[in-house]
C-alpha cells in the first residue's frame, strides 16, 4: 500500500448504514476505502482498521455496539497519529463514547461523537440526521465528510451527550411503534379495518415519520429490517441501564424492551423491529395479507347450540362421537363462550318439562 494521502475517507463497518454511507462519499467525489469484520468483495476493501488508517486521515466507525466500538478503536491506535480525525456514529452508552475519545485522543488524534438518527433509505438517500460532539476545530474537520450523507448536523456538546441524544430519541422511537402495534391489535379486534385506522392516524397530531413508515408494513407483516430488532434491543438496554444507573423508571422503556426480546426468542433478531408487531397480529399472514379483512361475527349461543344439535341428528352421529371439524369448531366455542354447557343442560331440561303431563292435582 502506499503511503498516506490526505482527504482519503475510511469507512469501518459495511453493514446497512455504512454502505449508504460509502455510496454516497464517492457519489460527492471522495476517494473511499473500507473494512468489514466480515471481507467483502467490495472496491478498496482493505486487509485491517490499522491498514485503513494508513491509507486515509479520516476514520468513520459504524459498527453495532459498545464492545465492537471500543475494540475497532483499539485496532486503530497504534497507527493514530495527529493528521487523523476518528468519527464514531456507533449507538452506545455515554461513557463507552468517552473511553473510545480518550484512546483516539491519548494518541494526538481528534475524536467527533456523531450518533445519527435514519435508518436504511435515509443513508442510501443521503438524509441521515447526525448528532455531533467534539472540539471546535475536529467538528469544523467533520462537518464537510458528514455533510455528504446527511440532511441535517446538529451540534450536542461535549463528548458523550450526543450519544445520551441519539439513546432518548430512540426510547420515543421504540415506543411509539409498540404502541402502533398494540393499537392495530385493538383495531383489527374491534372487526375495524386496518387502513381506516391507518388513514386516520395520518392526520392525528400523534403521527410521524416513523409510524408513517412503519404502520403501513406492519398491516403487511412486512418486516424487512430497516433498523433490525437485535440493535434496537440493544438501545433499550442501555436505556434502561442509564436509567437504573439515574433511579429512574423507565417503565415505557422496559415494556419495549421485553417485547424485543420476545422476538429474539423466536428468532427474529435480524427482522426490522417493528416485528413486535407479531405478537399482536399473529393472524396476519406473511404474504398476500388482507388488511382489511374482519374477524366472524359471533352469532347467539342458543342458535349454535342447536345448529350443532341439528348436524348431529342429520349425520346419526351419537353423543361423545364427533369428526376432526366438529371437535375444531366444539373447542373454539368452549374458549369464546365457556358457558355453553350449562345452556345445553338447561334447554334439555326445558325440553323435559315440556313433555311431562300437568298434574290435575288440587283441580
Amino acid at each position: 500500500m502506499s503511503g498516506p494521502m490526505r482527504k482519503n475517507i475510511g469507512v469501518i463497518g459495511l453493514g446497512i448504514i455504512g454502505r449508504g454511507v460509502t455510496a454516497n462519499l464517492r457519489q460527492k467525489g471522495f476517494q473511499v476505502f473500507v473494512w468489514n469484520r466480515t471481507p467483502r468483495l467490495v472496491p478498496n476493501f482493505v486487509g485491517s482498521p490499522g491498514e485503513l488508517a494508513e491509507i486515509c486521515d479520516c476514520l468513520q466507525i459504524f459498527v453495532s455496539d459498545d464492545g465492537a466500538l471500543l475494540e475497532t478503536v483499539r485496532r486503530l491506535t497504534e497507527n493514530l497519529t495527529s493528521r487523523h480525525i476518528v468519527i464514531a456514529h456507533s449507538t452506545v452508552a455515554p461513557d463507552s463514547m468517552r473511553a473510545a475519545a480518550e484512546m483516539v485522543e491519548h494518541r494526538g488524534a481528534r475524536f467527533v461523537e456523531a450518533p445519527f438518527t435514519g435508518s436504511k433509505i435515509a443513508a442510501e438517500k443521503g438524509e441521515l440526521v447526525y448528532y455531533l460532539a467534539g472540539d471546535d476545530a475536529a467538528l469544523r474537520e467533520a462537518r464537510p465528510i458528514l455533510k455528504a450523507s446527511s440532511k441535517e448536523i446538529i451540534e450536542t456538546g461535549e463528548i458523550g451527550q450526543a450519544s445520551a441524544i441519539k439513546i432518548a430519541t430512540n426510547i420515543v422511537t421504540a415506543a411509539s411503534v409498540q404502541a402502533a402495534a398494540e393499537a392495530l391489535a385493538l383495531i383489527r379486534a374491534l372487526g375495524v379495518p386496518l387502513r381506516k385506522f391507518v388513514e386516520a392516524m395520518k392526520v392525528n397530531a400523534s403521527h410521524s415519520t416513523t409510524l408513517a413508515m412503519k404502520m403501513p408494513k406492519m398491516t403487511e407483516a412486512n418486516f424487512e429490517p430497516h433498523f433490525s430488532v437485535k440493535h434496537m434491543l440493544k438501545d433499550m438496554e442501555i436505556a434502561n441501564q442509564l436509567g437504573l444507573s439515574h433511579n429512574l423508571e423507565l417503565g415505557v422503556t422496559a415494556a419495549a424492551r421485553d417485547r424485543l426480546f420476545e422476538q429474539i426468542q423466536l428468532g427474529h433478531g435480524d427482522d426490522d423491529y417493528s416485528a413486535v408487531a407479531r405478537k399482536y397480529l399473529p393472524e396476519i399472514p406473511p404474504a398476500s395479507p388482507d388488511p382489511d379483512a374482519s374477524p366472524p361475527a359471533a352469532e347467539p349461543i342458543l342458535a349454535d347450540l342447536e345448529e350443532a344439535k341439528s348436524e348431529r341428528e342429520n349425520n346419526n352421529i351419537s353423543i361423545g362421537e364427533t369428526t376432526a371439524p366438529t371437535l375444531f369448531r366444539e373447542k373454539t366455542k368452549e374458549k369464546t363462550r365457556p358457558r355453553a354447557g350449562f345452556f345445553t343442560r338447561l334447554l334439555r331440561r326445558g325440553k323435559q318439562l315440556l313433555k311431562q303431563p300437568i298434574s290435575s292435582k288440587g283441580a
